[in-house]
């Protein structure tokens, strides 16, 4: 794997989930720069330093020996990574405070680092929680590769933090300086809700979510094929997002007893939510997690899974193939993974190899819903 060389540290880093042959590093050219822009500066040992959204930890590492470090961000993976990555490089795990998104880091902050998130209703929520944390004379920097920095991002800067300096173009990255002015206490719009018709039902989005506005269309193919088996049957939202898939079929099986799992904390918090506004107290376990990896092996009956299709910036089924493996392994034999996937990622043939037994239960004109068997 390629070394992130900087002023601060030389460093070994991997990416999350691992996968071999990996072509993609840890870090990119908006890490580097705006490590360089601050080495000439001889940060004290005492700055407070937030850093929002440190994709494998890359920032976090490179600064956890120099700066009291906070780290921050909605991805369960990138803190996965960022614990394998401090320990790699021989780095003691406190020397680096990590928050979830689902909660408010509490300053004051002398700095701040951004990277732009993929989803900008996701930095303006964390530019709201700066109101009140940061520590006079403090900056605000954002970092991001060109082809991911939408003017949006330093509109959103300067409406919630102050003025804001554009940096010239390095190696196809840009660095987003603001400096904060005073403002009022601005109004989240998060979270979001929005209803259901069937079945009726109002449900909460935080602003991480994808599709916080209206229910996806993936989603609104699947709803009326879930599964009908009744019994105790135990069951997992496999990537569970507001909790939808899991919250519906409980409705329609009392006695099911379900586990909803997300690798983003603000889906997780917003399924917990969700759960208790439509259920109640009926035991359920939400978690953060690396989809089922901790499952104990042949521990459940069903799993409904409506699979990602991106990490982060990059677009691709390996996320998807990785849950169907995980599902394979914490399903019992004659156990069964229920999906929906746009018919042109030819999710079938893939179950096929995997499971052996897979039938179509219900297509539309761009979907298709899948159930696959372990035998």
């Amino acid at each position: 794997m390629p070394i992130l060389d900087t002023p601060y540290a030389r460093l070994d880093l991997i990416r999350q989930p691992e996968q071999p042959n990996e072509p993609l590093q840890a870090f990119d050219a908006a890490d580097e720069y705006l490590l360089a822009e601050l080495h000439p500066r001889a940060l004290p040992a005492t700055t407070r330093v937030l850093i929002l959204n440190d994709s494998f930890g890359a920032l976090a590492c490179a600064l956890a020996a120099h700066v009291e470090v906070t780290s921050s961000g909605d991805s369960h993976l990138a803190h996965l990574a960022l614990q394998k990555n401090l320990a790699r490089n021989g780095l003691p795990a406190e020397r680096v405070r990590f928050v979830p998104a689902s909660e408010v880091a509490q300053g004051p902050f002398d700095l701040v680092l951004i990277r732009v998130p993929k989803t900008l209703a996701l930095l303006e929520e964390q530019l709201i929680r700066l109101h009140g944390q940061l520590a006079p004379d403090a900056q605000v920097i954002a970092a991001a590769m060109i082809k991911h920095l939408p003017r949006a991002a330093g509109d959103l800067l300067e409406q919630y933090i102050g003025p804001v300096q554009a940096s010239l173009a390095v190696k196809k990255a840009r660095l987003l300086t603001a400096t904060p002015s005073a403002k009022p206490a601005p109004q989240s719009p998060y979270p979001t809700r929005y209803k259901l018709d069937q079945p009726k039902l109002e449900l909460l989005n935080h602003a991480n979510l994808f599709c916080r506005e209206g229910l996806d269309i993936g989603t609104r193919a699947f709803l009326p094929h879930l599964p009908k088996a009744l019994g105790v049957l135990r069951v997992a939202d496999l990537g569970c997002g507001n909790g939808v898939l899991g919250i519906v079929y409980a409705l329609n099986n009392p006695q099911a007893e379900l586990t909803l799992v997300d690798e983003s904390f603000m889906a997780v918090q917003s399924a917990r939510e969700n759960w208790q506004a439509v259920h109640g107290q009926r035991p359920v376990e939400v978690r953060a997690g690396d989809g089922l990896a901790e499952q104990p092996p042949a521990s459940l009956d069903l799993v409904l899974c409506n699979p990602p299709f991106h990490q982060q910036q990059v677009v691709g089924d390996f996320l998807a193939w990785r849950m169907f493996t995980q599902a394979k392994a914490a399903l019992r034999q004659g156990g069964e993974l229920w999906i929906v996937g746009n018919r042109h990622l030819g999710y079938h043939l893939k179950l096929k190899r995997l499971y052996g037994r897979v039938e179509q239960v219900a297509a539309t004109p761009k979907f298709v819903i899948l159930r696959a068997i372990k035998g």
